[in-house]
Protein backbone atom coordinates (compact mmCIF):
# COMPACT_ATOMS: atom_id res chain seq x y z
CA UNK A 1 0.00 0.00 0.00
CA UNK A 2 2.98 2.39 0.76
CA UNK A 3 4.81 1.71 -1.99
CA UNK A 4 2.05 3.44 -4.18
CA UNK A 5 2.50 6.62 -2.04
CA UNK A 6 5.48 8.05 -4.54
CA UNK A 7 3.24 7.70 -7.30
CA UNK A 8 0.21 9.40 -6.30
CA UNK A 9 2.65 12.34 -5.07
CA UNK A 10 3.76 12.38 -8.56
CA UNK A 11 0.66 12.41 -10.17
CA UNK A 12 -0.27 15.10 -7.82
CA UNK A 13 2.43 17.60 -8.75
CA UNK A 14 2.53 16.78 -11.91
CA UNK A 15 -1.12 17.99 -12.22
CA UNK A 16 -0.20 21.14 -10.07
CA UNK A 17 2.07 22.79 -11.95
CA UNK A 18 1.18 24.60 -14.86
CA UNK A 19 1.58 23.67 -18.37
CA UNK A 20 4.70 25.09 -20.29
CA UNK A 21 3.83 27.89 -23.08
CA UNK A 22 4.26 26.38 -26.42
CA UNK A 23 6.30 28.92 -27.89
CA UNK A 24 4.73 30.07 -31.26
CA UNK A 25 6.32 29.09 -34.94
CA UNK A 26 7.62 32.41 -36.46
CA UNK A 27 4.58 31.79 -39.61
CA UNK A 28 5.00 35.07 -42.09
CA UNK A 29 1.12 34.28 -42.54
CA UNK A 30 0.02 34.81 -38.93
CA UNK A 31 -1.79 38.27 -38.00
CA UNK A 32 -0.17 40.66 -35.82
CA UNK A 33 -3.09 40.76 -33.43
CA UNK A 34 -3.13 36.70 -33.26
CA UNK A 35 0.57 36.89 -32.64
CA UNK A 36 0.02 39.37 -30.05
CA UNK A 37 -2.17 37.10 -28.19
CA UNK A 38 0.42 33.74 -28.74
CA UNK A 39 2.83 35.84 -26.93
CA UNK A 40 0.48 36.48 -24.03
CA UNK A 41 1.81 33.30 -21.78
CA UNK A 42 5.16 33.35 -23.14
CA UNK A 43 8.28 34.50 -20.15
CA UNK A 44 10.63 36.99 -21.42
CA UNK A 45 13.34 33.79 -22.49
CA UNK A 46 11.02 33.05 -24.28
CA UNK A 47 9.85 36.07 -26.30
CA UNK A 48 13.56 36.39 -26.86
CA UNK A 49 13.53 33.22 -28.95
CA UNK A 50 10.63 34.44 -30.93
CA UNK A 51 12.25 37.91 -31.48
CA UNK A 52 15.38 35.81 -33.28
CA UNK A 53 13.23 33.38 -35.21
CA UNK A 54 11.36 36.74 -36.83
CA UNK A 55 14.69 38.36 -36.91
CA UNK A 56 16.02 35.24 -38.41
CA UNK A 57 13.82 35.31 -41.09
CA UNK A 58 13.85 39.35 -41.65
CA UNK A 59 17.45 38.61 -42.11
CA UNK A 60 17.04 36.28 -44.96
CA UNK A 61 14.47 38.21 -46.82
CA UNK A 62 16.81 40.90 -46.66
CA UNK A 63 19.59 38.91 -48.22
CA UNK A 64 16.81 38.34 -51.21
CA UNK A 65 15.95 41.76 -51.84
CA UNK A 66 20.05 42.49 -51.38
CA UNK A 67 20.94 40.11 -54.13
CA UNK A 68 17.92 41.68 -56.25
CA UNK A 69 18.93 44.94 -56.17
CA UNK A 70 22.62 44.17 -57.34
CA UNK A 71 20.87 42.35 -60.48
CA UNK A 72 19.29 45.50 -61.21
CA UNK A 73 22.50 47.71 -60.92
CA UNK A 74 23.28 46.10 -64.30
CA UNK A 75 21.25 47.12 -67.51
CA UNK A 76 22.66 44.31 -69.57
CA UNK A 77 21.51 41.85 -67.01
CA UNK A 78 18.37 39.14 -68.43
CA UNK A 79 14.84 39.34 -66.64
CA UNK A 80 15.70 42.03 -64.88
CA UNK A 81 11.67 42.98 -65.33
CA UNK A 82 11.29 39.52 -63.29
CA UNK A 83 13.82 40.90 -61.11
CA UNK A 84 11.58 44.04 -60.52
CA UNK A 85 8.57 41.93 -59.76
CA UNK A 86 10.93 39.97 -57.13
CA UNK A 87 12.11 42.62 -55.82
CA UNK A 88 8.62 43.88 -55.24
CA UNK A 89 6.84 41.26 -53.25
CA UNK A 90 10.48 40.56 -51.28
CA UNK A 91 9.72 44.37 -49.91
CA UNK A 92 6.12 43.59 -49.34
CA UNK A 93 7.10 40.60 -47.21
CA UNK A 94 9.60 42.32 -45.74
CA UNK A 95 7.37 44.98 -44.52
CA UNK A 96 4.99 42.38 -43.04
CA UNK A 97 7.82 40.77 -41.28
CA UNK A 98 9.02 44.05 -39.76
CA UNK A 99 5.39 44.38 -38.81
CA UNK A 100 5.48 41.21 -36.75
CA UNK A 101 8.65 41.61 -35.59
CA UNK A 102 7.66 44.89 -33.44
CA UNK A 103 5.03 42.91 -32.01
CA UNK A 104 7.08 40.16 -30.71
CA UNK A 105 9.26 43.12 -29.83
CA UNK A 106 6.78 45.04 -28.29
CA UNK A 107 5.80 41.66 -25.93
CA UNK A 108 9.73 41.23 -25.26
CA UNK A 109 9.87 45.22 -23.81
CA UNK A 110 7.02 44.58 -21.65
CA UNK A 111 8.47 41.71 -19.82
CA UNK A 112 11.75 43.79 -19.19
CA UNK A 113 13.71 42.91 -21.95
CA UNK A 114 16.15 44.47 -24.02
CA UNK A 115 15.51 45.17 -27.85
CA UNK A 116 18.21 47.92 -28.72
CA UNK A 117 19.84 45.73 -31.03
CA UNK A 118 16.72 44.60 -32.40
CA UNK A 119 15.60 47.91 -33.59
CA UNK A 120 19.22 49.10 -34.96
CA UNK A 121 18.82 46.14 -37.31
CA UNK A 122 15.67 46.75 -38.45
CA UNK A 123 16.09 50.49 -38.78
CA UNK A 124 19.45 49.71 -40.87
CA UNK A 125 18.64 47.02 -42.55
CA UNK A 126 15.17 48.19 -44.04
CA UNK A 127 16.09 51.17 -45.92
CA UNK A 128 15.32 51.74 -49.90
CA UNK A 129 17.89 52.62 -52.00
CA UNK A 130 16.84 54.59 -54.93
CA UNK A 131 18.76 54.63 -58.28
CA UNK A 132 18.42 57.97 -59.51
CA UNK A 133 19.72 56.97 -62.87
CA UNK A 134 17.11 54.63 -63.32
CA UNK A 135 13.85 56.81 -63.76
CA UNK A 136 11.22 53.48 -64.95
CA UNK A 137 12.69 51.23 -62.10
CA UNK A 138 12.02 54.49 -59.63
CA UNK A 139 8.64 55.16 -60.84
CA UNK A 140 7.85 51.78 -60.52
CA UNK A 141 9.68 50.83 -57.17
CA UNK A 142 7.09 54.27 -56.05
CA UNK A 143 3.64 52.73 -58.03
CA UNK A 144 4.63 48.86 -56.18
CA UNK A 145 4.70 50.42 -52.46
CA UNK A 146 1.41 52.50 -53.01
CA UNK A 147 -0.50 49.61 -54.44
CA UNK A 148 1.24 47.22 -51.73
CA UNK A 149 -1.11 45.91 -49.15
CA UNK A 150 2.01 46.69 -46.67
CA UNK A 151 2.95 49.65 -47.73
CA UNK A 152 0.74 52.25 -49.17
CA UNK A 153 -2.56 51.12 -48.80
CA UNK A 154 -1.59 49.55 -45.51
CA UNK A 155 -1.20 53.34 -44.72
CA UNK A 156 -4.31 54.91 -46.17
CA UNK A 157 -5.95 52.44 -44.19
CA UNK A 158 -4.47 53.50 -40.88
CA UNK A 159 -5.26 57.50 -41.90
CA UNK A 160 -8.71 56.50 -42.28
CA UNK A 161 -8.98 54.42 -39.17
CA UNK A 162 -6.97 58.09 -37.87
CA UNK A 163 -9.30 59.86 -38.74
CA UNK A 164 -12.64 57.88 -38.36
CA UNK A 165 -11.46 57.37 -34.77
CA UNK A 166 -10.45 61.08 -34.37
CA UNK A 167 -14.71 61.72 -35.57
CA UNK A 168 -16.09 59.34 -33.50
CA UNK A 169 -14.55 60.43 -30.35
CA UNK A 170 -15.24 63.58 -31.31
CA UNK A 171 -18.85 62.80 -31.44
CA UNK A 172 -18.63 60.52 -28.06
CA UNK A 173 -17.49 63.55 -26.10
CA UNK A 174 -20.43 65.84 -26.60
CA UNK A 175 -22.77 63.40 -25.97
CA UNK A 176 -21.14 62.28 -22.74
CA UNK A 177 -20.66 66.03 -21.91
CA UNK A 178 -24.34 66.45 -22.89
CA UNK A 179 -25.46 63.78 -20.48
CA UNK A 180 -23.15 65.16 -17.63
CA UNK A 181 -24.57 68.70 -18.31
CA UNK A 182 -28.05 67.52 -17.97
CA UNK A 183 -26.98 65.35 -15.00
CA UNK A 184 -25.43 68.10 -12.90
CA UNK A 185 -28.07 70.41 -13.56
CA UNK A 186 -30.68 67.92 -11.98
CA UNK A 187 -28.42 68.46 -9.06
CA UNK A 188 -29.32 71.57 -7.21
CA UNK A 189 -26.26 72.00 -4.55
CA UNK A 190 -23.80 72.34 -7.11
CA UNK A 191 -22.73 75.51 -8.13
CA UNK A 192 -22.66 76.79 -11.85
CA UNK A 193 -18.68 76.29 -11.51
CA UNK A 194 -19.01 72.83 -10.23
CA UNK A 195 -21.00 72.10 -13.18
CA UNK A 196 -19.04 73.74 -15.81
CA UNK A 197 -15.69 72.19 -14.64
CA UNK A 198 -17.29 68.75 -14.56
CA UNK A 199 -18.79 69.10 -18.20
CA UNK A 200 -15.10 70.24 -19.07
CA UNK A 201 -13.05 68.19 -18.41
CA UNK A 202 -15.70 64.87 -19.31
CA UNK A 203 -15.47 66.84 -22.87
CA UNK A 204 -11.38 67.37 -23.03
CA UNK A 205 -10.80 63.26 -20.95
CA UNK A 206 -12.47 61.84 -23.71
CA UNK A 207 -11.06 63.95 -26.74
CA UNK A 208 -7.63 63.31 -25.24
CA UNK A 209 -8.70 59.57 -25.07
CA UNK A 210 -9.94 59.79 -28.58
CA UNK A 211 -5.86 61.21 -29.56
CA UNK A 212 -4.36 58.54 -28.17
CA UNK A 213 -6.43 56.12 -29.55
CA UNK A 214 -6.01 57.52 -33.10
CA UNK A 215 -2.40 57.71 -33.03
CA UNK A 216 -1.92 54.33 -32.33
CA UNK A 217 -4.25 53.07 -35.34
CA UNK A 218 -1.39 54.68 -37.31
CA UNK A 219 1.01 51.93 -36.24
CA UNK A 220 3.04 54.00 -33.76
CA UNK A 221 3.65 52.65 -30.05
CA UNK A 222 2.37 54.91 -27.80
CA UNK A 223 3.95 53.23 -24.89
CA UNK A 224 7.15 55.19 -24.27
CA UNK A 225 5.47 58.48 -25.77
CA UNK A 226 2.98 57.75 -22.38
CA UNK A 227 6.33 57.38 -20.22
CA UNK A 228 7.62 59.88 -21.42
CA UNK A 229 4.14 62.07 -20.44
CA UNK A 230 4.90 61.11 -17.54
CA UNK A 231 7.92 61.67 -16.59
CA UNK A 232 7.90 65.05 -18.13
CA UNK A 233 4.52 65.64 -16.25
CA UNK A 234 6.50 64.87 -12.68
CA UNK A 235 9.33 67.30 -13.23
CA UNK A 236 6.44 70.43 -14.81
CA UNK A 237 4.65 69.74 -11.39
CA UNK A 238 7.39 70.23 -9.87
CA UNK A 239 8.59 73.54 -11.49
CA UNK A 240 4.94 74.49 -10.96
CA UNK A 241 4.72 74.05 -7.22
CA UNK A 242 2.71 77.70 -7.43
CA UNK A 243 0.21 77.02 -10.27
CA UNK A 244 -0.44 73.73 -9.27
CA UNK A 245 -1.16 74.84 -5.46
CA UNK A 246 -3.64 77.14 -7.35
CA UNK A 247 -5.00 73.92 -9.10
CA UNK A 248 -5.86 72.98 -5.77
CA UNK A 249 -7.40 76.02 -4.31
CA UNK A 250 -9.52 76.02 -6.90
CA UNK A 251 -10.86 71.99 -6.71
CA UNK A 252 -11.40 73.12 -2.96
CA UNK A 253 -13.80 76.46 -3.88
CA UNK A 254 -15.31 74.01 -6.41
CA UNK A 255 -16.30 71.62 -4.01
CA UNK A 256 -17.36 73.79 -0.84
CA UNK A 257 -19.09 76.60 -3.16
CA UNK A 258 -18.20 79.96 -1.23
CA UNK A 259 -19.55 81.72 -3.91
CA UNK A 260 -20.65 81.36 -7.85
CA UNK A 261 -20.61 83.43 -10.98
CA UNK A 262 -22.52 86.31 -10.90
CA UNK A 263 -22.73 87.09 -6.94
CA UNK A 264 -20.68 89.80 -5.59
CA UNK A 265 -17.80 88.90 -3.31
CA UNK A 266 -14.74 90.14 -1.52
CA UNK A 267 -11.65 88.15 -2.06
CA UNK A 268 -7.76 88.56 -1.15
CA UNK A 269 -9.03 92.01 -0.16
CA UNK A 270 -10.40 92.68 -3.49
CA UNK A 271 -14.26 93.47 -3.61
CA UNK A 272 -16.16 92.80 -7.03
CA UNK A 273 -18.63 90.50 -8.99
CA UNK A 274 -17.72 86.99 -9.80
CA UNK A 275 -17.06 87.15 -13.72
CA UNK A 276 -15.23 84.09 -14.48
CA UNK A 277 -13.43 81.14 -12.70
CA UNK A 278 -10.94 78.71 -13.44
CA UNK A 279 -8.54 76.12 -11.29
CA UNK A 280 -6.09 78.39 -11.50
CA UNK A 281 -7.83 82.07 -10.57
CA UNK A 282 -10.69 83.79 -10.66
CA UNK A 283 -11.81 86.88 -12.31
CA UNK A 284 -13.95 90.03 -10.91
CA UNK A 285 -15.34 92.97 -12.28
CA UNK A 286 -15.01 96.06 -10.22
CA UNK A 287 -17.74 98.35 -9.53
CA UNK A 288 -15.92 100.71 -11.79
CA UNK A 289 -16.02 97.78 -14.16
CA UNK A 290 -11.82 97.23 -14.13
CA UNK A 291 -11.21 93.54 -14.21
CA UNK A 292 -9.02 91.83 -11.40
CA UNK A 293 -7.54 88.36 -11.52
CA UNK A 294 -6.91 86.91 -8.37
CA UNK A 295 -4.93 83.65 -8.16
CA UNK A 296 -7.03 81.17 -6.17
CA UNK A 297 -4.56 80.11 -3.95
CA UNK A 298 -4.69 83.68 -2.56
CA UNK A 299 -8.54 83.35 -2.00
CA UNK A 300 -8.42 80.24 -0.19
CA UNK A 301 -5.95 80.93 2.20
CA UNK A 302 -7.73 84.09 3.04
CA UNK A 303 -11.11 85.17 4.77
CA UNK A 304 -13.83 84.75 1.68
CA UNK A 305 -16.63 87.36 2.13
CA UNK A 306 -19.72 86.71 0.04
CA UNK A 307 -22.12 89.94 -0.21
CA UNK A 308 -24.73 88.79 -2.25
CA UNK A 309 -24.91 84.88 -0.89
CA UNK A 310 -28.09 85.55 1.15
CA UNK A 311 -31.53 86.62 -0.37
CA UNK A 312 -31.78 89.65 2.67
CA UNK A 313 -29.32 91.65 4.18
CA UNK A 314 -29.01 94.20 7.16
CA UNK A 315 -28.94 97.72 6.80
CA UNK A 316 -26.41 99.43 9.15
CA UNK A 317 -26.63 103.33 9.64
CA UNK A 318 -25.49 105.31 12.69
CA UNK A 319 -27.50 108.97 12.97
CA UNK A 320 -26.33 111.62 15.66
CA UNK A 321 -27.95 114.33 17.54
CA UNK A 322 -26.66 116.86 19.77
CA UNK A 323 -27.02 116.72 23.57
CA UNK A 324 -30.20 119.11 23.26
CA UNK A 325 -32.51 117.07 21.30
CA UNK A 326 -35.52 115.15 22.44
CA UNK A 327 -34.06 111.55 22.48
CA UNK A 328 -37.72 110.33 22.04
CA UNK A 329 -38.48 112.56 19.76
CA UNK A 330 -35.33 111.55 17.14
CA UNK A 331 -36.53 108.05 18.49
CA UNK A 332 -39.63 107.82 16.62
CA UNK A 333 -38.93 109.61 13.60
CA UNK A 334 -36.32 107.70 12.59
CA UNK A 335 -38.48 104.41 13.14
CA UNK A 336 -41.36 106.19 11.14
CA UNK A 337 -38.24 106.69 8.44
CA UNK A 338 -36.95 103.11 8.71
CA UNK A 339 -40.25 101.89 8.45
CA UNK A 340 -42.02 104.02 5.52
CA UNK A 341 -39.56 103.43 3.28
CA UNK A 342 -41.16 100.81 0.64
CA UNK A 343 -38.19 98.74 -0.22
CA UNK A 344 -37.92 98.46 3.98
CA UNK A 345 -38.73 94.30 5.17
CA UNK A 346 -41.47 94.38 8.03
CA UNK A 347 -39.86 90.88 9.08
CA UNK A 348 -36.91 91.44 10.48
CA UNK A 349 -38.57 94.59 11.99
CA UNK A 350 -35.95 97.50 11.74
CA UNK A 351 -34.27 98.74 15.17
CA UNK A 352 -33.57 102.09 16.15
CA UNK A 353 -31.67 102.08 19.55
CA UNK A 354 -29.30 105.05 21.58
CA UNK A 355 -26.10 103.37 20.65
CA UNK A 356 -23.10 105.84 21.90
CA UNK A 357 -22.50 109.44 24.01
CA UNK A 358 -20.18 110.22 21.56
CA UNK A 359 -17.69 113.46 22.10
CA UNK A 360 -20.34 116.05 20.25
CA UNK A 361 -23.24 114.31 19.54
CA UNK A 362 -25.88 111.64 20.50
CA UNK A 363 -25.66 108.69 18.11
CA UNK A 364 -28.63 106.14 16.97
CA UNK A 365 -28.35 102.79 15.66
CA UNK A 366 -30.78 102.31 12.53
CA UNK A 367 -30.86 98.50 11.28
CA UNK A 368 -33.61 98.18 8.57
CA UNK A 369 -33.55 94.96 6.40
CA UNK A 370 -33.96 94.93 2.89
CA UNK A 371 -33.86 92.66 -0.16
CA UNK A 372 -30.05 91.96 -0.70
CA UNK A 373 -30.55 94.04 -4.60
CA UNK A 374 -31.59 96.79 -2.75
CA UNK A 375 -28.85 97.62 -0.02
CA UNK A 376 -27.66 100.90 -1.40
CA UNK A 377 -31.00 101.99 -2.31
CA UNK A 378 -32.08 101.78 1.07
CA UNK A 379 -28.86 103.13 2.46
CA UNK A 380 -29.36 106.22 0.36
CA UNK A 381 -32.41 106.86 0.81
CA UNK A 382 -32.73 106.55 4.19
CA UNK A 383 -29.53 108.67 4.63
CA UNK A 384 -30.89 111.72 2.42
CA UNK A 385 -34.59 110.89 4.03
CA UNK A 386 -33.20 111.31 7.22
CA UNK A 387 -31.50 115.03 6.61
CA UNK A 388 -34.50 116.32 5.61
CA UNK A 389 -36.47 115.54 8.07
CA UNK A 390 -34.18 116.91 10.86
CA UNK A 391 -33.94 119.98 9.39
CA UNK A 392 -37.87 120.03 9.05
CA UNK A 393 -38.09 119.44 13.09
CA UNK A 394 -35.40 121.50 14.07
CA UNK A 395 -33.14 118.55 15.01
CA UNK A 396 -29.52 119.53 15.00
CA UNK A 397 -27.13 117.35 13.71
CA UNK A 398 -23.83 119.25 15.27
CA UNK A 399 -20.15 119.38 14.20
CA UNK A 400 -16.72 117.93 16.19
CA UNK A 401 -16.99 120.34 18.87
CA UNK A 402 -14.18 121.21 21.51
CA UNK A 403 -14.48 123.52 24.84
CA UNK A 404 -11.62 125.57 25.43
CA UNK A 405 -11.11 126.94 28.99
CA UNK A 406 -8.57 129.97 28.82
CA UNK A 407 -6.97 131.03 31.88
CA UNK A 408 -5.15 133.97 32.56
CA UNK A 409 -2.18 133.61 34.86
CA UNK A 410 -0.84 136.28 37.03
CA UNK A 411 2.38 138.13 36.28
Amino acid sequence: MFSAIPNVLAAALLFALPLAAQIPAADPKVEPEVLALQLRPLQKDQVTQVADAWLALLAAKNQQISEDEISLRNPQAPGREQVRTDLTAAREAQAGLVTRLNTVLLALRARGGETDAYDKYVVASTGVTIDATDVTGTLQLVRDWVTSKEGGIKLGLNVLKFLATLLAFRVLAAILSGLARRTMARMRRTTELLRDFFVNTVRKLTSLIGIVVAVEQLGIDIGPFIAAIGAAGFVIGFALQGTLSNFAAGIMILIYRPYDIGEVVTVAGTTGKVDEMTLVSTTLRLPDNQTVVVPNNSIWGDVITNITGQTTRRVDMVFGCSYGDDLQKVQALLEEIARQHPKVLAEPAPVVKVHQLADSSVNFVVRPWANTADYWDVFWDVTRTVKQRFDEAGISIPFPQRDVHVHQATA
